[in-house]
């Protein structure tokens, strides 16, 4: 089963984001705040490294991330997601990925690729705001694994069930991270009730 991050901060600001007459300004920052929102959860399991820590007073031990994080925006809606776990997770490297979603056949086609190397000792967070019919994130975590990749994480304000046992039967490893599980797909593959184009919402391409 996703994990899905229900909180009443998160609950309020998806509750406006939802409204068609929030501006895309305003839309920008309470995805950003719920990312940021978000982060803790999605990155609860990550391992960690005992280190020795050095107070004032004396010296004592701590804690690291063992492995550094890779923040994976897919492109280009998920930049809109990506500044808050940034403002959470300053050191993480960000790579790129670009999918464009052919509204005839809702199948994603990818157009961009660009990331750090080697990905295998890191943590992947791939962001995308909706998993709707769930082609697009089966797309990235695939491409992501070609590329290297061993631990793929998935965050998203947004899912549908359509796009959850997509995306669970594809790759079945990958664990998903949602604010909100919607209650369906229409015709044209957009979440119900959903928030419309986030990317369009996000940019102002209305």
């Amino acid at each position: 089963m996703p994990h899905h991050i229900d909180h009443p901060l998160i609950s309020a600001e998806l509750t406006r984001l939802r409204d068609p007459d929030c501006p895309n300004q305003e839309f920008r920052q309470r995805v950003r705040r719920i990312a940021s929102l978000m982060v803790s959860a999605v990155t609860a399991d990550l391992e960690r490294t005992v280190v020795p820590c050095r107070t004032p007073l004396e010296q004592t031990s701590g804690e690291e991330i063992t492995r550094p994080i890779i923040l994976v925006p897919i492109l280009r809606a998920g930049l809109g997601f990506l500044d808050g776990f940034l403002d959470l997770i300053p050191q993480a490297a960000v790579a790129h990925i670009g999918l464009a979603r052919n509204e005839k056949t809702l199948e994603p086609e990818a157009y961009y690729l660009k990331h750090p190397t080697p990905l295998g000792e890191s943590e992947l967070i791939l962001l995308d705001p909706m998993l709707a019919t769930g082609g697009s994130a089966v797309h990235a975590v695939t491409t992501m694994l070609a590329a290297g990749a061993k631990r793929i994480r998935f965050a998203c304000l947004l899912a549908a069930p359509e796009g959850i046992a997509t995306l669970q039967a594809a790759h079945p490893k990958v664990p998903i991270y949602t604010a909100a599980i919607d209650r369906c797909l229409n015709e044209k593959g957009y979440i119900l009730p959903g928030l419309g184009d986030a990317g369009d919402r996000l940019f102002g391409t209305i």
